[in-house]
C-alpha cells in the first residue's frame, strides 16, 4: 500500500465507505485508540483509584492491629501500670494541702524562715488561681537575710511534708559590710480540684 496524500483529500464522513484504504486503515487505529482511552478512563482508572484506597486502608488497619495486638499481648502489665499509677496519683494528692490545711502553711514557711536567720517582711496568701485539675495557691514572699540563710529557708521549704513550689527569686543588696540581702519570690502550693466543682 503506497502513501499518496491525494487519498486523504475530500474525504467526508457520510461516505467513509468509498474512502481508500489507507484513510480507513488511519481511522480505524484512530478509533481503536479512543475506545482504549475512554475503557481506560470508564473501567480501570476508578478501579486503580479504589485499589489505591483499599491498599492504604489496608496499611492503617494494619497499624491499628498491631497497636491492638500489643496492647492485648501486654494487657496484664499495663493493668498492673494502671493501679501503680493511681497509687502515685493518690499520693501525690495527699501532698497536696487541703483547704483546712493551708492556714497553717504560713505558720510553717513562718516558722522556716524565722529558724534561718531571715526576717520577714511579706508573706500574703494571692488569690487562687483554677487550673483543670487543681488549684493553685500563690504566696508572696519577701524577707531580709543573709545568702546562707536563703539557702537553708529553701532548702527546707524543699522538705516539707505538703508540695510547695518557688518562683520568680529576686535578691537585692541591702548592705554590704554584713553581706544583707532582701530576697522576693512566689511560693505556690496546690489543692486538687474536684471534678464539677470549680473555684470562683
Amino acid at each position: 500500500m503506497k502513501f499518496d496524500k491525494s487519498q486523504f483529500e475530500n474525504l467526508e464522513l457520510e461516505n467513509i465507505g468509498q474512502w481508500p484504504p489507507a484513510a480507513k486503515l488511519i481511522l480505524t487505529i484512530f478509533l481503536a485508540i479512543m475506545v482504549m482511552f475512554l475503557g481506560y478512563i470508564a473501567l480501570v482508572s476508578s478501579k486503580i483509584e479504589q485499589l489505591d484506597r483499599i491498599r492504604a486502608e489496608e496499611i492503617t488497619l494494619k497499624t491499628s492491629y498491631k497497636v491492638k495486638y500489643h496492647v492485648a499481648a501486654n494487657l496484664d502489665l499495663f493493668r498492673a501500670q494502671m493501679v501503680e499509677a493511681e497509687e502515685i496519683f493518690t499520693t501525690q494528692l495527699r501532698s497536696l494541702p487541703n483547704s483546712h490545711e493551708t492556714p497553717g502553711l504560713l505558720d510553717d514557711i513562718t516558722f522556716i524562715g524565722t529558724t534561718s536567720g531571715l526576717e520577714f517582711v511579706k508573706l500574703e496568701w494571692q488569690p487562687e488561681i483554677s487550673k483543670e485539675i487543681y488549684i493553685e495557691l500563690p504566696i508572696d514572699i519577701e524577707v531580709n537575710g543573709t545568702y546562707h540563710s536563703f539557702g537553708e529557708f529553701v532548702s527546707k521549704i524543699a522538705g516539707l511534708p505538703r508540695i510547695v513550689t518557688l518562683h520568680n527569686f529576686t535578691i537585692d543588696i541591702i548592705h554590704t559590710k554584713n553581706d544583707e540581702l532582701n530576697l522576693k519570690l512566689e511560693a505556690k502550693t496546690y489543692r486538687y480540684q474536684e471534678q464539677g466543682v470549680k473555684t470562683p
